[in-house]
């Protein structure tokens, strides 16, 4: 049917006339040939639709309801049936069931290459760290990762055992006077994450995903920042959409949050190969540029 309303209605968005409130919905269906109608309440005037669909009904007019839901939706919403129920699920994500799985080969697999390829310059690497500064090759931490939990993330140690005992945990930083000579050359590559391809074939992270943060820093955030732990709603990443924008290290939060949200809601196989393009080209860039 058109969209209908008395002469002179206001008019609503997409050019649609507003007609009136619902009690004046009698009037206006006798006046007007309605065959349909939307409704659009908030949520404390819901009382009202039992009113508007026996009346829709008894008139053979069909109902559609905007759900006034949008101040919640930060991410994709999706309709569900639970027996007959209908629901809507807010905040839901592509990363579920066969896609969840199809990313979850391509992790495993480009992982298995990249620890395969990487056991010789590991051991190089190992050797002048250990030369670098006394202590342990490997950098243990925890971060959390999906749906909030927490687990353990492996780096090459970059800084020395004790760099926060007196400071407690700092924001990192890419000029950190903190790390060890052979740290600095590592975070300058990224090589220092390399460890966390083992992190992805235990399951614990993805290759492509929102970067991992402390549990301390996460409590901050979370009452802070608006829709910050929807960033849990999936694995965290050794890369990111964020990350390959520009938005890491000591730079704009909300930001990176944005850009975390955006891979989320978007997530495709393609755009996973696009981020690990882009990383490899930005470290390319890099290189001829130091």
């Amino acid at each position: 049917g058109r969209p209908g309303g008395p002469a002179g209605a206001p008019i609503g968005p997409r050019g649609l006339p507003l007609p009136g409130t619902p009690a004046a919905l009698p009037q206006i269906c006798a006046q007007e040939k309605i065959d349909e109608i939307c409704v659009a309440l908030p949520i404390e005037e819901h009382v009202k639709m039992l009113g508007i669909v026996e009346f829709a009904s008894r008139e053979c007019i069909d109902v559609h309801v905007v759900p006034d839901l949008l101040q919640f939706i930060a991410l994709r919403a999706r309709l569900e049936d639970l027996d007959g129920l209908p629901l809507i699920s807010i905040n839901d994500v592509p990363l579920r069931g066969f896609n969840a799985v199809l990313k979850r080969i391509v992790d495993v697999a480009l992982s298995l290459v990249v620890i395969g390829v990487g056991a010789i310059p590991a051991i190089v690497i190992a050797i002048l760290i250990k030369r670098s500064s006394p202590g342990p090759v490997f950098y243990r931490q925890e971060r959390m990762g999906l749906d909030g939990k927490p687990f353990t993330v492996y780096k090459f140690r970059s800084m020395p055992v004790d760099a926060e005992d007196a400071s407690g945990p700092i924001w990192a930083r890419d000029d950190d006077p903190r790390a060890t000579p052979i740290g600095r050359w590592l975070r300058r590559w990224d090589i220092d994450e390399l460890p966390q391809f083992w992190n992805v074939l235990r399951g614990d992270m993805s290759i492509v995903g929102p970067r991992p943060e402390r549990p301390f820093f996460v409590e901050q955030f979370k009452h802070r920042i608006p829709q910050y732990m929807l960033r849990h709603k999936v694995k965290a990443g050794i890369t990111g959409w964020a990350q390959v924008n520009g938005w890491r290290g000591n730079t704009s939060l909300e930001k990176r949050i944005e850009f975390d949200l955006y891979y989320i809601e978007n997530w495709s196989l393609t755009l996973d190969f696009k981020i690990m393009w882009l990383t490899l080209l930005r470290n390319r860039e890099r290189l001829f540029h130091t």
